[in-house]
């Protein structure tokens, strides 16, 4: 009985059923997976895990935690890519039960590791349980908004997608006083925060599960009607999801998220200790975890603001603003340490992350208007694949060229700008990709009869 109740015919909605309780459902799952973009408050307290006030040579270096981070977002990318048509085929509250589990364990599995001071046991508890729990809770209510807001789907990717940005501004300062609450002079406690913080969001991602549901069969809104000429750049023809990766529209789509992604992730993945060293002395652990949350709140708005704003202005153009705008943000930020402008650093970040995060919540519905809406989940998932890229290239670039820079006598407070200017250029590699996105040839439209027959004969996994 309790397994049946996981079946995709369990979710259909009743005739009288609301489009409108379907978001609280993706902000249960999102909002709770979304603490991955607060994890940089745990690095540096985790550096000092055996010396408590300052790290001892047994202590574990912020280089070699940089990678749990990384390691969660590969396994995030990957098994989007992997499982996108098991989520697609099994519904969504199937998908949301099994990424509460695996986020939640991630969470029991890492506060394990903490204990026992060992590395390895957090990289697979929060890197690859943890990541994969984020993968599948991820894509699993995408598609689910995007169909019940055909009207909307720029808005919809971005009720679906807020709660990622905004999970970080509520599990920043959550992290911070349970850590505070659980610490001795003796002890700090990060593995009693891990297993608090798994319980709670076990609970949450449950009642999404409970509450979501999908459209049924032909349902449409009230009083709309599809275009019966589409904009430019928007198909009413579907792409098969392997037939998507021959195209050049994915791949160019692929390395704008890659980079976009790559340019923001890894200062957002360091902003607690990036802001205490470029200003140190000037912020203390405590004003950097506000601007992490400050950050998140910036990142959440901006899902939900430039994804609406792409429903006007297109796809292609909210792209163009991001990559052209991001680029002169990122070269500006040395000169506000240079300065020691605290107000312009957090103002050129706050842009910079509502950017971050729209692009995000805009390329569902870029993918949307390129392959149609029969199989955009399962290709969302296999394009966030560039996620994972990027979340080993972001933290990379920006950890290994602080470190290489701290050793060769840089100051801290200088150590990021390199990185600034790396991701600006970035960043004008991606305006360039996005200047190449052209319709999809109609080769790869599936007929109507074509359609159908694909979705019996093609299998979960695989190739047509």
């Amino acid at each position: 009985m309790a397994v049946s109740f996981l079946h995709r015919e369990r979710t259909i909605a009743a005739p009288d059923y609301s489009r409108w309780l379907i978001p609280p459902a993706a902000l249960c799952v999102h909002l709770c997976i979304g603490q991955a973009y607060a994890f940089s408050v745990f690095n540096l307290p985790m550096t000092k895990l055996i010396g408590i006030t300052q790290s001892a040579p047994e202590d574990w270096k912020l280089t070699e935690l940089g990678w749990i981070f990384s390691l969660a977002i590969f396994f995030l990318g990957a098994s989007a890519a992997v499982l996108g048509r098991w989520v697609e085929e099994g519904g969504p509250r199937r998908a949301m039960f099994t990424a509460g589990l695996c986020w939640a364990g991630g969470f029991f599995l890492s506060a394990i590791g903490v204990y026992l001071h060992e590395l390895w046991i957090i990289y697979l508890g929060y890197g690859v349980v943890g990541g994969i729990g984020l993968g599948i809770g991820y894509i699993s209510p995408v598609s689910t908004l995007i169909r019940w807001f055909p009207d909307r789907p720029g808005m919809a990717t971005g009720m679906a997608i807020m709660g990622f940005g905004g999970g970080a501004f509520i599990a920043s300062p959550l992290s911070v006083w349970l850590m505070s609450r659980f610490s001795t002079p003796t002890h700090i406690g990060v593995a009693e925060t891990f297993i608090v913080m798994g319980l709670i969001y076990l609970c949450f991602m449950m009642v999404g599960a409970a509450i979501v549901r999908v459209p049924p069969p032909g349902w449409a809104p009230a009083n709309y009607t599809p275009p019966a000429q589409p904009k430019p750049l928007v198909t009413n023809q579907n792409v098969f999801v392997y037939d998507a990766l021959k195209t050049p529209q994915f791949w160019l789509i692929w390395w704008i998220l890659c980079l976009n992604v790559t340019a923001g992730i890894g200062v957002l993945g360091q902003a607690s200790a990036m802001s205490q060293e470029m200003f140190r002395g000037r912020i203390t652990a405590v004003a950097a975890s506000g601007f992490v949350g400050l950050f998140s709140l910036f990142n959440m708005m901006g899902r939900i603001f430039w994804s609406s704003t792409s429903d006007y202005i297109g796809r292609k153009n909210t792209y163009f603003i991001f990559f052209a705008l991001g680029a002169v943000l990122y070269a500006l930020v040395p000169y506000t340490g240079a300065i020691g402008s605290i107000g312009l650093f957090v103002f050129c970040y706050a842009v910079i992350f509502s950017m971050y995060g729209g692009g995000f919540a805009t390329v569902p519905a870029y993918l949307r208007d390129m392959f149609g809406t029969r199989y955009v989940g399962a290709i969302h998932g296999l394009l966030l694949t560039a996620w994972s890229m990027a979340g080993i290239f972001g933290p990379v670039l920006v950890n290994y060229i602080r470190e290489y820079n701290v050793t060769h006598g840089v100051a801290a407070a200088q150590a990021y700008n390199v990185t600034m200017y790396v991701m600006a250029g970035l960043l004008i590699i991606g305006f360039v990709c996005n200047l190449f996105v052209r319709s999809v040839h109609e080769r790869f439209h599936m007929r109507a009869v074509e359609a159908d027959a694909e979705v019996e004969a093609a299998p979960v996994f695989g190739s047509r």
